[in-house]
């Protein structure tokens, strides 16, 4: 698997900057180059594609199976243990993303903004620093404690401690805040630099000013992103942190920042299609009831988007892969699909929850209206008489916080489908929305949309995941991996 995304880099580091094929030769990692050839010209575009490769390949299958967009078939066996529940230390979907983020995503951006910082190229030090941050989220979102402070020092410490999310995430932001101290729009990158800007350099072709703003807000978006975290486990320093934001006149992203880049050809295309499609031909996933049943009771045209099929969609029970159904439709995933990062709609959802909050909900009707609107752009649609007065979508004005943010997480749900569901499970966890049924999906009693524990479940009725396990790679090396907890116990932002 780990060979697929490293042949996707070099492919797609040929295709869009046209790097030597001496620098990218396929008998040498491009992410573990000699120091003599890893310039930040090659080092970063590299450890990006690690990042999106994993973040939106089996990361995104797995949380896409927890969030309750698919469902295992039950002509198939792939995906069971993760349906269960029943998750293994061995398990290659937790060992290959985790290794990779960090031999190869991770240890890439470290050398690149050595690098760039010896050069004083403060661009390429922004970019290489929300990437980075971005990474170690995701790594400590999953696992709850991960090596931070003590990690990528192999040459003097091998078996590093771990840190818990709250030093890992104050950390990220500190080191976000010295990137955007720094003069990032001096000078200036030329054309074959910028190509190596995968998220914002539109094939070479981007101004440089317009790149910069653009990382910019992304940096800013993630902050944000990272203190709606923590509204749980520091309301304060949450609000501080947001209000702060504001207060500075912070820009967010109004477009996504993500990949763009991907053709249908084969380790060229989506890294969720490469795995569940190209790989496997798609005989695993099946739509889940869950999502399929929320869209018909609203009569969403993205059914035939997501699953390729009109309401209601031919769908089985969530985790039912016992009995199931022949007929269950597919997901609709693409080779050519974009690979998010933080994708334009959910940027306005995070915008428009910071608004209901903290400064009175002014303007918040307005950025959820858009956030939806842009989440059926996504796929070639429109919501209609969906978000007018009276419609199914419909912002709830007059309601309590909880209803609005209930509204706008749900809605953000539904937007993150695809190869970006990682984000999906991670929100219900921080918010508890969708919410969680009390009755299985077959119970006339069920509401739709609402998450129902799977019937083959390994943890005991209710407790559903909530983190990943330690993965071997890991623990086999380091007697610093902390004591497993049950994968139910919430991370350390969790509701």
């Amino acid at each position: 698997m780990k060979n697929i995304f490293k042949n996707k880099i070099i492919g797609l580091c040929l295709l869009f900057f046209a790097l030597s094929c001496k620098k990218l030769d396929i008998n040498e990692s491009p992410n573990n180059p000699p120091l003599g050839a890893a310039t930040v010209e090659v080092l970063f575009p590299a450890a990006v594609m690690s990042t999106v490769a994993m973040s939106n390949g089996e990361l995104a299958i797995v949380c896409g199976l927890w969030a309750q967009f698919w469902t295992q078939s039950n002509g198939a066996s792939q995906y069971r243990t993760i349906d269960a529940y029943s998750l293994s230390n061995s398990a290659p979907y937790i060992n290959t993303p985790y290794a990779e983020l960090y031999s190869g995503a991770l240890n890439d951006y470290q050398l690149a903004a050595q690098k760039a910082v010896t050069a004083n190229d403060w661009s390429y030090n922004l970019m290489i620093t929300v990437m980075r941050a971005y990474t170690f989220e995701v790594l400590v979102d999953l696992f709850d404690r991960v090596p931070y402070t003590e990690a990528l020092q192999s040459a003097t410490i091998l078996q590093p401690k771990f840190d818990d999310g709250y030093t890992v995430y104050k950390g990220l932001i500190a080191e976000i805040d010295a990137a955007l101290s720094k003069d990032f729009r001096k000078g200036s990158h030329s054309a074959s630099q910028i190509k190596t800007d995968f998220v914002f350099g539109g094939h070479g072709n981007a101004n440089f000013a317009d790149q910069m703003d653009n990382w910019e807000k992304f940096a800013n978006t993630l902050k944000l992103k990272m203190y709606l975290r923590m509204v749980n486990a520091k309301p304060s320093e949450a609000e501080a942190g947001i209000r702060g934001l504001y207060q500075k006149g912070a820009q967010f992203l109004n477009l996504g920042a993500g990949l763009n880049v991907f053709v249908d050809a084969p380790d060229k295309g989506n890294p969720f299609f490469e795995f569940e499609g190209r790989r496997l031909n798609f005989n695993n996933l099946r739509a889940s009831y869950t999502l399929t049943s929320w869209l018909s009771k609203n009569s969403d045209p993205r059914a035939s988007a997501f699953f390729g099929a009109a309401n209601p969609v031919p769908s089985i029970h969530q985790g039912d892969y016992l009995i199931g159904n022949n007929a269950a439709a597919t997901p609709v995933i693409k080779a050519t699909d974009p690979a998010w990062l933080i994708s334009e709609a959910e940027s306005y959802f995070m915008q428009a929850e910071a608004l209901e909050r903290y400064f009175g909900g002014a303007g918040a009707k307005a950025l959820y209206d858009k956030a939806v609107t842009t989440a059926f752009a996504q796929v070639g649609l429109a919501p209609g008489a969906l978000i007018t007065a009276g419609g199914a979508y419909e912002y709830p004005s007059s309601g309590t916080l909880d209803q609005k943010i209930e509204a706008i997480i749900v809605q953000k749900w539904a937007s993150l489908f695809g190869s970006h569901a990682l984000e999906a499970f991670f929100e219900q966890n921080r918010t508890g929305y969708p919410k969680i049924s009390p009755v299985y999906s077959k119970d006339p009693a069920y509401v739709p949309g609402q998450l129902v524990y799977s019937p083959n479940g390994a943890t005991g009725a209710g407790n559903f995941p909530r983190r990943f396990v330690f993965p071997d790679v890991e623990k086999s090396r380091n007697t610093n991996t902390p004591a497993e907890a049950p994968i139910y116990t919430k991370v350390w932002w969790g509701k």
